[in-house]
């Protein structure tokens, strides 16, 4: 597994799934990218851009209004042996996508006892930015990591976003991959070599001695202004990003409960059933080695700090319940952290 501190070179979280692509794309005639406007000359907030016309139309193009019927194209395309990326511009229209995805891309592998496969990656980009809408700004983290037969990944950072697709392109069995498109123009040091950051593995964003934050793609990057703002009020918080959510690195989250103290989940999602319920799980289900009586388990239990159960606020209108639901207030962490 590469780290992003053996090199100094920096890309735009972007440019990082760009590479990977095009790096996909030129050592596997079988990788092809399909989506709509991944051949515009934007392309796709410049994760796309050009592949058209360096590996023909053939290989990189746009698709029309038929998202059902492009992914059962993709999972047609992958039993054949092909390595499809469908690239899907906002993750609330993965929704139509649901039959091909779950009943069939998930399941052919299970039903054929591994004599087929659907090596199928589905890049679902989320998150509201300038304000788009209610239907055009939500996350389904959690529908995803409820299917088995599919991997789930949400990378964060430059690096891991390059390593997370290059593993989801080579890897035999469907992988949604969740991209938050306020990330995009992030910078990070990313290898220039080819490299797999794998399944179920945690990577610790920042160290800290007194509490747990986890925090889940651009959420990752608020746990990290969080723990400045703790940091004023003598907390010293760890920052953790699960990059897997399908596997998830449950041991390592379990592990991390005895040598800290309380828990905090921090997602944009809703309150009920979210992603980082299985946070919670694990950080408070049985571990290995564990010795801890109910008292001092009962004073770590995780917080969890989701969004409200509002649709997602789909403009920059007064709306308190909205509002709530999308923005990020850092103060309510610290009396979290103490337990309040």
């Amino acid at each position: 597994m590469s780290s992003p501190t053996e090199t100094g070179r920096t890309l735009t979280y972007a440019g990082a799934v760009f590479e990977a692509t095009r790096g996909e794309m030129a050592r596997d005639p079988n990788v092809f990218v399909m989506g709509q406007g991944v051949d515009d000359p934007r392309g796709m907030f410049g994760t796309t851009l050009g592949l058209h016309k360096e590996f023909g139309a053939e290989r990189s193009f746009d698709v029309p209004l038929a998202e059902d019927a492009m992914t059962g194209i993709g999972v047609g395309a992958a039993l054949l042996g092909m390595r499809p990326i469908q690239v899907h511009q906002r993750m609330d229209f993965v929704l139509l996508c649901m039959n091909q995805l779950v009943n069939m891309a998930a399941k052919m592998s299970y039903m054929f006892s591994g004599a087929h496969h659907v090596p199928l990656v589905v890049r679902a980009i989320i998150g509201r930015s300038w304000g788009q809408g209610a239907q055009h700004s939500q996350a389904f983290h959690s529908y995803f990591m409820h299917i088995p037969g599919l991997r789930v990944v949400a990378p964060t950072t430059p690096h891991d976003a390059k390593g997370c697709l290059i593993s989801a392109i080579r890897d035999d069995n469907p992988v949604i991959m969740i991209e938050h498109r306020m990330l995009h123009n992030v910078k990070g040091v990313v290898p220039e070599a080819s490299y797999e950051v794998p399944y179920g593995r945690l990577r610790t964003l920042s160290q800290g001695k007194d509490i747990t934050i986890v925090g889940i793609s651009h959420m990752a990057l608020e746990c990290v202004r969080s723990k400045h703002l703790l940091l004023e009020a003598g907390i010293d918080a760890e920052v953790i990003d699960p990059v897997s959510l399908s596997p998830l690195d449950g041991e390592g989250i379990a592990r991390l409960q005895p040598v800290l103290g309380r828990r905090i989940g921090e997602r944009r999602d809703g309150q009920q059933v979210g992603r980082g319920t299985r946070v919670v799980h694990h950080a408070v289900g049985p571990a290995e080695g564990r010795d801890e009586g109910l008292l001092e388990l009962l004073r770590r239990l995780p917080i969890g700090w989701c969004g409200a159960m509002t649709p997602p606020r789909g403009s920059r209108g007064p709306s308190t319940a909205a509002r709530s639901s999308n923005s990020v207030d850092h103060s309510e962490i610290i009396p979290a952290a103490r337990g309040g």
